[in-house]
């Protein structure tokens, strides 16, 4: 079996579907129970979302992670886990390891190689007496009287309880699938509709010229939806295709298909002020000293705004406050899968027990990690769900 102790028998207690974050820490849990517990991944290496998670350095948590900070239809759900498994925890962790962590600022911990988290994440759980079977193609998963089955192209393997921490469909260029959400409505456990998180957002062809032409811009925005209800702040990064960066990435979670963005360019600027400063300025040399100058040329060209700083009406001013604090912005979509941090949407957190992970109308079926319709924001979040969510469900099965 590879990347496994080898074994007389395909029957364990618990068979653990994905050895990503989730996976790896619930297959720690388990086998310090005293489990006899199995993780299989089609993956060669354990961990590969976390390996190139943060460019190679990932934001493995954040120290003020609250419920607060994850979209999930049950904003209650993820509180138990995360009580059951804090930051504190994971730091305590890496300390066990002598991983270095880095603190980046408004609670983001950094490891310095992710990589080094992945395998001091399985080094554990085999020490604790996990196995593993890596690089094995997971067929079908099934009820097997009291327990279950899963299907392989290495055999079929039995377990009491089978863990499903498959993630999502993002980063597919380290072979992430869908699977999980498959084998999950097989069992009868719905999904809520998916779709790309934490991902870019791109142009509409009224705003496609800017953009390409102002990549590699950036600037500190405020982004809300027409509605108003919500709001995301940061830098936004313009692409060649669109725009990006943080406030955009946490914009996408409550952006919907056709809605129009609200972008604060200049966030906390009472252009009034800045215009009064510099009367006898050109208002693109104002704004140029307020945002990036191709961005102010643009706008006073879109807008008509043009003579001193002085010569500006009350009546335009309204107007260059209203735009300049209220940019219209309307996505043609987003970059998809491949750019997505996180899969939005999954597992109806309604048939999973939030204190365990079990599917409350399959026992000894669990539920981890990105595959239950909970998404972090950007700053750690979501692989503090993973740890946590594991090593809730890692406590039952």
């Amino acid at each position: 079996m590879p990347g496994s102790s080898s074994n007389n028998t395909n029957t364990f207690d618990v068979l653990i579907l994905g050895a990503g974050a989730a996976g790896l820490t619930c297959a720690r849990e388990c086998a310090a129970r005293g489990r006899r517990t199995l993780v299989i991944d089609h993956g060669d290496a354990p961990g590969n979302k976390i390996r190139i998670s943060g460019g190679g350095k990932c934001n493995c948590t954040n120290t003020g992670a609250s419920a607060s900070d994850y979209h999930c239809a049950n904003p209650h759900f993820v509180k138990s886990a995360l009580a059951q498994y804090t930051p504190y925890d994971f730091i305590d962790f890496m300390q066990r390891h002598s991983l270095p962590v880095r603190d980046m600022g408004q609670g983001m911990l950094f490891s310095d190689r992710a990589k080094d988290v992945a395998e001091a994440l399985h080094r554990e759980a085999l020490s604790m007496g996990a196995e593993f079977s890596l690089g094995t193609e997971i067929r079908a998963a099934a009820k097997d009287g009291d327990g279950f089955r899963v299907d392989t192209d290495r055999g079929v393997f039995s377990g009491a309880s089978l863990v499903l921490a498959l993630g999502g469909p993002s980063w597919p260029q380290v072979g992430a699938t869908g699977l999980g959400y498959a084998l999950a409505e097989r069992f009868g456990l719905r999904s809520t509709g998916r779709r790309p998180g934490l991902v870019p957002l791109l142009a509409g062809p009224d705003l496609a010229p800017l953009c390409k032409e102002m990549t590699g811009a950036s600037l500190p925005v405020r982004i809300a939806p027409d509605t108003g209800h919500y709001a995301s702040e940061g830098s936004m990064l313009f692409t060649h295709r669109g725009v990006s960066g943080p406030a955009v990435l946490n914009a996408s979670l409550f952006w919907r298909e056709g809605q129009t963005l609200s972008i604060d360019l200049l966030p906390g600027v009472d252009v009034a002020q800045a215009l009064e400063a510099s009367p006898r300025m050109e208002l693109k040399n104002v704004l140029g000293t307020l945002l990036p100058k191709r961005l102010a040329g643009w706008l006073c060209a879109r807008y008509r705004w043009d003579g001193p700083a002085a010569n500006l009406s009350k009546k335009r001013l309204v107007g260059m406050e209203a735009a300049l604090h209220g940019f219209e912005f309307t996505p043609s979509g987003t970059a998809g899968y491949a750019k997505a941090e996180v899969t939005l949407g999954g597992v109806d957190t309604d048939r999973v027990s939030s204190k365990t992970m079990e599917a409350k109308k399959v026992p000894g079926l669990f539920c981890v990690g990105e595959l239950l319709d909970v998404t972090g924001k950007l700053g750690g979040y979501n692989l503090q769900w993973a740890w946590s969510s594991g090593f809730a469900a890692g406590q039952w099965a």
